[in-house]
């Protein structure tokens, strides 16, 4: 009963349009938890992409307003069916159901993933969207004994695909950054770095590429699947440059796109946590970028950060955090 009818905060859109614009903090209780629900208190959760797309309206044919944001971000249980109850106090990541950039979410126990004990809060708030889709794109298309071209390669997940890529069995990674800054911790990561701007490196590179990853679309991507040769693989699954990519006439390579919903879409709810079984101990020896935590109040100073070329830091909500 205690956890029934308490103080909500949610960062909301009502219309599609600029996350600046149409986002708002709105206020309001939560109603009872469904008895065969998890409730969760909120902590963290990134600001990723994926997040703020579909805010634009980008996928106005599967979602509509209003809705709150957020896709991941981790939390600790609350309140749980009483067969559950000894997922009381256990952190999880409550996952495929409410948005998750507010102070509450209700859960399906079934995909409410638990956090091992040893994750840190910061790396358990974005162990979803970016893990699990490298996870998939290399499950679909194994790397082991290949050149592999990743764009966008200054990306949290970038540096996912580079390291497990590696871990493999890839021959050669080859990472296509936007911003200088990125150079040398490439480089650090056993990543061959490619200015995204040295056009005529990329096209003579992909010659000799198996599979690219590309998370930027526009004139990079079309450059890369371009000049790939016949057997090779490009993976579209992002379009961070904001122009669509049209394969080059002449393109041999094969195409396609990867969205994780279309991956997760037919899974078992066992196959679902088996994935993160799996997916735990690659992050725990993964190197990655830091994290800057922002109170929930400031949520237009964190998507300053995240706007910024060539930040070193993912941005985190702390949905915990109590407003003034």
């Amino acid at each position: 009963m205690g956890h029934d009818h308490l103080d909500n905060l949610a960062l909301r859109y009502h219309k599609f349009g600029d996350p600046r614009a149409v986002l708002t903090m709105d206020s309001s209780q939560t109603g009872r938890c469904a008895p065969d629900m998890l409730r969760v208190a909120m902590r963290y959760a990134p600001i990723n992409p994926s997040d703020l797309i579909p805010i634009t309206g980008a996928y106005r044919h599967l979602i509509l307003p209003p809705m709150t944001a957020g896709y991941e971000g981790f939390g600790t249980v609350v309140s749980a069916p009483a067969t559950l109850a000894e997922m009381i106090g256990r952190r999880v990541l409550p996952l495929r159901g409410s948005g998750t950039w507010q102070r509450y979410v209700d859960c399906d126990p079934h995909l409410a993933v638990p956090v091992p004990d040893d994750i840190p809060d910061t790396l358990a708030a974005r162990a979803y969207i970016n893990p699990v889709s490298a996870y998939h794109m290399l499950r679909l298309c194994p790397v082991a004994g290949k050149h592999v071209i990743i764009t966008g390669a200054g990306s949290f997940i970038a540096a996912l695909l580079a390291q497990w890529a590696q871990a493999r069995g890839a021959t050669r990674v080859t990472g296509i950054y936007r911003t200088a800054v990125r150079r040398d911790w490439l480089a650090s990561l056993g990543v061959d770095p490619l200015a995204e701007n040295d056009m005529a490196a990329i096209k003579a590179t992909a010659k000799n590429a198996d599979i690219a990853f590309d998370a930027v679309g526009g004139p990079v991507g079309a450059a890369v699947l371009g000049n790939m040769p016949l057997g090779a693989e490009f993976v579209s699954y992002g379009l961070l440059s904001g122009q669509p990519l049209f394969p080059p006439a002449g393109t041999v390579a094969a195409y396609r796109r990867f969205h994780l919903r279309d991956v997760l879409r037919d899974q078992s709810t066992a196959e679902w946590q088996a994935g993160f079984r799996q997916i735990w101990p690659q992050l725990r020896i993964a190197q990655l970028p830091g994290t800057e935590v922002f109170p929930l109040a400031q949520w237009h100073d964190a998507l300053d950060m995240f706007e910024t070329p060539g930040r070193a830091f993912k941005p985190l909500l702390d949905l915990g955090d109590t407003p003034t």
